[in-house]
């Protein structure tokens, strides 16, 4: 799942880290690189987070409640978690499309 989680976020961020890379290095690496949009094209960092589907609502919320923590290291975690998601969706997708493909011999 790991690999995925990294091929997911390059594929939606346009970033290019290696599948070898640990989870814990990714997330610095995305926190620097949300860090560099925020202060270098904010409106890239909007794009993004709308196409990889990351409730809006909830991100502005993590800000107000944990308004002392590095907005960057949120939205990464956020970005992750959503990615996450998406992951088990599909392979939970895939499970049950192969179940229904055996029941329908």
């Amino acid at each position: 799942m790991h690999n995925i989680l990294v091929s997911d976020i390059n594929q939606s961020l346009e970033l290019s880290l290696p599948d070898t890379i640990s989870l814990e290095e990714l997330r610095q690496k995305l926190v620097f690189h949300i860090n560099h949009l925020i202060n270098h094209d904010f409106e890239k960092l909007v794009f993004y987070l709308y196409r990889i589907d990351v409730d809006e609502s909830k991100i502005k919320k993590l800000l107000d409640q944990k308004g002392g923590e590095n907005a960057a290291e949120l939205i990464a975690d956020s970005i992750i978690e959503r990615q996450l998601q998406k992951i088990k969706s599909r392979q939970q997708f895939s499970k049950n499309k192969s179940a229904d493909a055996e029941t329908n011999w």
